[in-house]
């Protein structure tokens, strides 16, 4: 079964699959060895690492396809990529899905805030009219040259126009073919509860760490039917706590032993990007 296959299955069992974000190919790697099913690649988490900026809509599409590739080059498992506003209208959106598409995604999220956007849990947002968010929907639809390329859309309307507003759109992108629906930023225990009974469509909750929604155990929002559970960055968030705790002791007691339970091992980072593996391949050639 392809990748593509895998994860409409897995999205259609409505049984809370978690699903990790992935900053760069090493995290996506390790994401897959702990034995998680899906990774996300996170416009957050890229913008964050690879600039050091917020995520408000600094990063472009070039950036979030070549991390797509170089990721989709580490890793087996299915490819959710974030494609924020989708770079513009949706000519934009297009030109978005052919380039992602061939870049390895297996679903493509994108998402109706007015450009530039920001993170899903910042104050602020806005929101571009539903007419042009079903269009750009619509566009993300026909794009594609494999049908099993799966179409995420995403609606920020619940922070700008309240809960059944953005129920209304999420509705709205399922009749324009949209194969994943993502209402983001819900703010009560009962929103949550509330979304599988009010669309059909297969949907992610987004577990922001620190951010606005409320958390859920991944296996109650399974319970409640929800296909995909995110937690788009906490491998990011775990990363930069283990660099600050290592990087502490090291500026304070001016050493870091491995057996210090502060860093991964010198041969677990190698088992990691599959040095045996290249070592292999080295004595074929030579």
């Amino acid at each position: 079964m392809s990748t593509r296959k895998q994860l409409k299955s897995l999205a259609e069992a409505r049984r809370g699959l978690i699903v990790p974000g992935a900053f760069n190919a090493l995290s996506a790697k390790v994401i897959e060895d702990l034995g998680f099913k899906a990774i996300y690649i996170t416009g957050a988490g890229v913008t964050n690492m690879w600039f050091g900026m917020p995520d408000q809509g600094f990063m472009g599409l070039a950036e979030i396809a070549d991390h797509t590739a170089r990721i989709r080059d580490a890793v087996s498992v299915p490819l959710i990529v974030d494609a924020d506003t989708g770079f513009g209208n949706a000519l934009n959106v297009r030109h978005t899905v052919r380039t992602l598409e061939r870049a390895g995604a297996d679903c493509i999220q994108f998402e109706d805030q007015v450009a530039p956007k920001r993170c899903g849990h910042f104050s602020g947002k806005e929101v571009i009219a539903t007419e042009e968010a079903v269009s750009k929907i619509k566009a993300a639809v026909d794009a594609r040259q494999d049908q099993d390329l799966l179409i995420m859309a995403r609606t920020d309307a619940a922070a700008v126009h309240g809960f059944e507003a953005a129920v209304e759109r999420a509705q709205k992108f399922a009749e324009a073919g949209a194969d994943i629906l993502f209402v983001e930023a819900v703010t009560t225990a009962e929103e949550i509860r509330a979304l599988p009974q009010r669309l059909v469509k297969p949907q992610l909750m987004n577990m922001v760490i620190g951010g606005k929604t409320p958390i859920f155990n991944a296996t109650d929002l399974g319970e409640l039917g929800y296909g995909i559970v995110l937690y788009a960055n906490a491998a990011l968030q775990g990363a930069v706590a283990g660099m600050q705790k290592a990087l502490t002791v090291l500026r304070d007691e001016k050493q870091v032993l491995e057996s210090s339970g502060l860093v991964t091992t010198f041969a677990e980072r190698q088992r990691l990007v599959g040095k045996p593996e290249w070592d292999a391949l080295e004595k074929r050639y030579t």
